[in-house]
């Protein structure tokens, strides 16, 4: 659970625990401030673990082209949290939605997606805890890469599609991990086998005569893993680099 401060700063008890003890082994004149900080936020993502929403995306995807619908949902343990679905982009920092982006309806938001939606997403509710945070990201070109937009389990089966905006989704293309070529499929569709830790990484693809698609992070989580931590993004890029919320 992520302790929100004014700096955003990734708090888990775990490691707010070891920074105290770290801190009370040494003499400084700032130490007691930093230990008195700390301890708020431990105290804080102590009462927010039992206050949690999950970010869903429907349809899931990282990426989506121009003028693509999309719903957005926070789905809570606890409705009387009052959680708000809020997003950064490159031009506008925890504006939610409603304001100036996306129709809300209840703790859903839809969009009909444009450039300027590329950006990170998230819910937050009124007590300061937050869910999960997706990257999505809205192209302009003729291709792009579906792949899982939360994080997946070490051993489940992954299944990537490249599609194109206007032809049918089953074209031959290549698939590409961190740059490097790894496999060519002919009908667009490529599925990774029990992944591991080994398989994270920046994937995107290529159909000939179509073009790229953007690169997307997928995320693999450990199978004792229940609710992977949170990420922060303070600035995101124009086209937000997915390879910027590395945990």
């Amino acid at each position: 659970m992520l302790c929100w401060t004014n700096n955003y700063t990734d708090c888990t008890e775990p490691a707010a625990e070891r920074e105290l003890i770290f801190l009370r082994s040494r003499s400084s004149d700032r130490a007691p401030l930093r230990e008195m900080w700390l301890f708020s936020c431990f105290l804080i993502c102590s009462l927010a673990s039992s206050l949690q929403a999950r970010l869903t995306v429907s349809p899931s995807s990282s990426q989506f082209f121009e003028g693509d619908f999309v719903s957005l949902s926070c789905e809570e343990d606890d409705s009387s949290a009052g959680w708000t679905l809020r997003r950064n982009t490159s031009k506008q920092q925890r504006t939610q939605c409603g304001d100036v982006w996306g129709k809300p309806a209840g703790s859903s938001c839809t969009i009909t997606m444009m450039l300027h939606d590329s950006g990170v997403y998230w819910c937050e509710s009124r007590e300061g805890p937050i869910s999960n945070m997706v990257n999505l990201t809205v192209t302009g070109g003729s291709v792009i890469l579906q792949s899982p937009v939360l994080p997946v389990m070490e051993g489940d089966d992954v299944t990537l599609l490249c599609k194109t905006k206007t032809t049918p989704s089953n074209l031959p293309a290549a698939f590409y991990k961190d740059g490097s070529l790894i496999r060519k499929q002919p009908t667009g569709h490529m599925t990774i086998q029990h992944v591991s830790r080994s398989d994270e990484g920046l994937y995107k693809c290529d159909i000939s005569g179509h073009g790229e698609s953007p690169s997307s992070w997928i995320t693999v989580t450990d199978k004792h893993t229940t609710t992977p931590p949170p990420t922060f993004i303070s600035n995101p890029p124009s086209t937000p680099d997915p390879s910027a919320v590395r945990t």
